[in-house]
């Protein structure tokens, strides 16, 4: 049955006042209502009903390499936000975290889940076994920007940069992905598109004013892009994508993140 808030304003939310339209998008009610629209009837983020079709054992094996670095990517970032609750600086803000982590939280659970259904029988061992050191080193480097207690720049290099980059290579991999693991992707996509605009936004408001902060962002996004692009040009190749998809998909990537003017 459909979740509805009882209180939630009529028209356009993006005609609320800043404070109202903040209130409503980083709430629980609108979490549940996001969620229930897209993964009502889903058992581990696929339908039920879905054919997972037999993959070829080269097909099998990337597919398994590329799953193994989403897991990584998605528990930098519920290890991230869960770390980022006890600093954030406002109610609303702790609030969307906490929905965040339950997102995040899903998305591994999922990606794990169809590690064993592709046979894997220890999926953390092969996580370990299979993670991208460029990833592993980026996962690192967030997690310590969360335990200094850095708000802006932990946000910015996890809902800015790490959800930029898996927005793009879950939306381009779910094009050519199987039926499930297509399906799987489309709905973390959708988590996805949420938590970076909560990241735009926040940073967004926090740079208009400071041009200290935006160089300072600069910087972190220089020591991380390399890893962000070595990360991108693994996967692609994991995934099987043409070589011209990585320039493509590498602008896609920086244009997401210049939008806070980050040159």
């Amino acid at each position: 049955m459909p979740i509805h808030a009882p209180d939630a304003p009529v028209g356009d939310i993006h005609d609320l006042e800043p404070q109202e339209f903040l209130e409503e998008v980083h709430s629980f009610e609108f979490w549940f209502q996001a969620i229930e629209g897209y993964l009502s009837g889903l058992t581990w983020g696929h339908r039920p009903e879905t054919i997972d079709e037999p993959l070829a054992a080269a097909d099998r094996e990337r597919l398994i390499s590329v799953l193994c670095n989403y897991c990584v990517g998605e528990t930098a970032a519920l290890e991230g936000a869960s770390g980022l609750i006890a600093i954030a600086p406002n109610r609303l803000s702790k609030v969307f975290l906490s929905t965040q982590v339950a997102d995040e939280g899903r998305h591994l659970e999922v990606f794990m889940r169809r590690l064993r259904d592709l046979g894997v029988a220890d999926p953390e061992a092969e996580v370990e076994r299979r993670a991208s050191r460029s990833l592993v080193l980026f996962k690192r480097r967030l997690l310590e920007l969360v335990a200094s207690k850095d708000w802006e720049a932990a946000i910015f290099a996890q809902n800015v940069i790490l959800e930029s980059l898996e927005f793009v290579v879950f939306n381009t991999h779910a094009h050519d992905a199987d039926p499930v693991t297509a399906e799987v992707l489309k709905g973390v996509v959708k988590d996805e598109r949420r938590h970076i605009g909560f990241g735009e936004n926040e940073l967004g408001r926090r740079l208009s004013g400071s041009p200290h902060s935006r160089a300072r962002l600069g910087q972190i996004r220089k020591e991380l892009d390399h890893l962000v692009l070595d990360t991108l040009e693994e996967t692609i190749g994991m995934i099987g994508l043409d070589r011209s998809e990585h320039d493509r998909l590498g602008r896609v990537y920086l244009e997401s993140v210049e939008r806070l003017g980050l040159l």
